[in-house]
């Protein structure tokens, strides 16, 4: 008798590693198609990257002589900013990769 209780990880397995619905455009990621966990390790990565332009514009501000406590209160908001959203990104991607892993060892 067929044991019912793979279903569930192979479900998972297919979906980890289904390629991503491209629509139309290949705007979502570099290289066309690719893994979601891919796909979100690039999302968190433009965000980091947007939040590090926004210090550096932010810093800028202030280097060039807007050393008010709102530009410096700014700046350290976005600095703030930055260190939750990078070690969000860390923990998602960790997590996701963990439980990837978990899968393919079960399979």
């Amino acid at each position: 008798m067929t044991s019912t209780t793979n279903y569930p990880n192979n479900a998972l397995a297919l979906i980890a590693a289904a390629p991503m619905q491209q629509s139309g455009s290949s705007s979502g990621s570099k290289g066309g198609s690719g893994l979601w966990f891919e796909s979100m390790a690039r999302a968190w990565g433009q965000t980091l990257d947007a939040q590090a332009g926004r210090i550096q514009q932010q810093s800028d501000v202030v280097a060039g002589g807007d050393d008010t406590p709102g530009a410096i209160t700014e700046l350290s908001a976005q600095s703030l900013k930055m260190s939750f959203l990078s070690n969000s990104s860390h923990t998602a991607i960790s997590s996701v990769g963990q439980a990837l892993d978990t899968m393919a060892r079960k399979q």
